[in-house]
Parts: C-alpha cells; sequence; structure tokens
C-alpha cells in the first residue's frame, strides 16, 4: 500500500482547496491567511483576507499603519488579540527585519503571536521547508488515523499528536502534504458527519477500521460555561453615539464601544446622575447573547437620548461618531448588531 503522504498528496491535487487566495503567494500572504483561519473558517476569512490585502498589501504597509486601522479591517473577525499581534509583528519585522518576512524557523517563532504550528505552517507553505503542523484540522485527522486516545490539549496527547505528525512527513511535495492535511479535516474527516468512504486513506485508518470514528479525537470533558450580563448604555444625541476605546487588552481590547456597565439594577440611573446627563426618552432594546471560548456574555442594550453631550466626551478615549460612521470603526461584532438595529428604527 501506498504511504499516508503519497495517497493524501495526490488527493489533494484532484479534490484538495487548489483555488485559496494566499495559495502560492509570499510569506506574508501565507503568514496572514493562518493567523485568520486560526479558530475561523475559511469561508469566512476569504473576504476579510481580500480586504485586508487590499489595503496593506506589504508588511511595510502594515508596519506604517496604526494600530486603530488594522482593528477595523479585523472588525467581526473575533479574537483580537491575533489583529493587535499581527500589527506587533508587522513593526518588529520592519524593524529587524528591513520589512522582509523571516525565514529562520526561531526567528518566526519569536514574532508575537506565532506557535510552533503556525510557525511550521509558514515554513513549509511559504519556504517548503520539511516541517510538521497540528493545527485544530490535522489534530482530528491524526487521532484518528493514528487512534490516539485523549483530549488533545493534554500535553501528553499533544506530544503523542506531534511524535505522529512528524514520523508521517514525506521527503519532498511538502507544500501540498501539509495543505492536503488541512483540507482532508476541512472537508471529509470533519467534527461530524465525516465522509469516510471518499477519504483516501480510510483503508488503514484505526477509527476507521475499529468504528470508533464518531469517538476519536476525545472530546474535552463538558464544563456548564458560565454566563455574565452587562448592560450597553448607548447615549444618542441626534444620530451621533459614544463610543469608547477599551484598553489594549482583554476582550475586544482597542476596540470601540458603547459604555458597558454591570447588569445590576439602578446602574443605568446612578451612571446618568454622576455624568450630570439630561436623559429626555429612555428605550430598553430587545437583550441577546453573544458567546466567547469561555463564557457568554448577556447583553441588554439601553438606549438614553441626550438633551445635550455630556462633559465625558473630553476625556481621552471617548468619541461622538454618526451611526453610519461608527460602523466603519473598529467594533467588535455585538456593537455592530447593536448600531445596526439602531439604523433600522432611523430609516
Amino acid at each position: 500500500m501506498t504511504s499516508f503522504s503519497t495517497r493524501l498528496i495526490a488527493w489533494q491535487r484532484v479534490e484538495g482547496r487548489n483555488d485559496l487566495p494566499w495559495q502560492g503567494e509570499d510569506a506574508y500572504h501565507v503568514w496572514l491567511s493562518e493567523i485568520m483561519l486560526q479558530q475561523t473558517q475559511v469561508a469566512t476569512v476569504i473576504p476579510y483576507y481580500l480586504r485586508f490585502i487590499a489595503s496593506f498589501p506589504t508588511i511595510s504597509a502594515l508596519a506604517a499603519a496604526t494600530e486603530e486601522q488594522v482593528l477595523v479591517h479585523w472588525s467581526g473577525l473575533g479574537y483580537y488579540a491575533r489583529g493587535r499581534n499581527l500589527h506587533r509583528a508587522a513593526l518588529i519585522i520592519a524593524e529587524k527585519y528591513h520589512g522582509e518576512f523571516p525565514r529562520e524557523f526561531d526567528q518566526i517563532f519569536e514574532l508575537p503571536g506565532i506557535g510552533r504550528s503556525t510557525a511550521s505552517a509558514i515554513c513549509a507553505l511559504a519556504f517548503h521547508e520539511r516541517r510538521a503542523i497540528l493545527d485544530g484540522n490535522v489534530k482530528r485527522v491524526l487521532a484518528r488515523y493514528c487512534g490516539i486516545e485523549g483530549w488533545a490539549g493534554e500535553r501528553k496527547v499533544e506530544e503523542k499528536l506531534w511524535q505522529q505528525a512528524e514520523a508521517l512527513l514525506p521527503e519532498r511535495d511538502i507544500a501540498a502534504y501539509i495543505q492536503a492535511q488541512m483540507d482532508l479535516g476541512a472537508t471529509l474527516c470533519t467534527r461530524s458527519r465525516p465522509k469516510c468512504s471518499e477519504c483516501p486513506v480510510h483503508s488503514d485508518c484505526m477509527a476507521f477500521r475499529s468504528g470508533r470514528v464518531g469517538e476519536l479525537p476525545t472530546p474535552r470533558s463538558r464544563k456548564a460555561i458560565p454566563e455574565r450580563h452587562a448592560t450597553f448604555l448607548l447615549l444618542m444625541h441626534g444620530n451621533d453615539i459614544l463610543l469608547e476605546r477599551r484598553p489594549g487588552s482583554g476582550v475586544w481590547g482597542g476596540l470601540w464601544c458603547p459604555p458597558q456597565l454591570e447588569d445590576r439594577q439602578g446602574i443605568v440611573e446612578n451612571f446618568v446622575q454622576r455624568g450630570g446627563m439630561k436623559v429626555s426618552e429612555r428605550i430598553e432594546l430587545a437583550g441577546f447573547t453573544h458567546a466567547f471560548t469561555h463564557f457568554k456574555l448577556r447583553i441588554t442594550p439601553a438606549l438614553l437620548r441626550l438633551a445635550h453631550k455630556p462633559h465625558r466626551v473630553q476625556q481621552p478615549g471617548s468619541v461622538w461618531l454618526d451611526v453610519e460612521e461608527a460602523l466603519q470603526a473598529a467594533i467588535p461584532t455585538p456593537v455592530r448588531k447593536v448600531l445596526e438595529e439602531l439604523l433600522k428604527r432611523h430609516s
């Protein structure tokens, strides 16, 4: 029987994804795509990637941009630390490597936001180095094919997966092989309803042969996802809304949001009184839930129409923007949802 890698490479060239916009491009494009694809589907990434490259066609252009400009292009993609780290890395590359993406694995691995698998993927796809990767799709493929039990987040299990990833590497056609692994996990060896009959390596897949495809990889033990509550305070004067820039770290770091208050009795009234605001109308909008990786946030938007703009806007990091203009700023998905709802109410 031909090897695992040979079958995957042959399958990829015929059935794999061969028209992705970053394929065949240089290290900058590969790096950007790998960062965007972390915990995000290809279909979601492609339009963001194309807009990003159009605005920042080179590493030097990215380094010359402000973090605000970068986050505007990342708005809605989620996991915003990725965008901040991408910009930080571009600044380092511009200064330390004169705008040329470094070629050495250790140099790449040192850049902000790049782990072992991402650095390896860049080396393999951009420079055709013989390196294994271990992203979410590859973990699933190898756990099933090699019959590796246990949650992949455990160090011992992850080390077993890395060992297999290294052992199965071909001597050549590395870029095609790495792409094949990712394509197989994304299109056939999926988390649910895998298409085993179409898989080029199902004949010697340990999970398939033992009837354990549905059991592997072993899922993480489920814990109750905590739910937090917050009020979005929508302070409006005419068509203008007050937004505040969040601190650089943490959830939505560096993004623009309405004042966010703990969801407890009287909190809005206290905020209004302390700010000396004169409210002409208060409207409670429909609440909704936004899911993060480790918790859910129940958001209650409270619309307050003001008779005049409060002095709070004079504080650094606060700005009044027309709602349509605010939609073009670096805002997270839940804020975009609320602002679009405000536009509907005015149309």
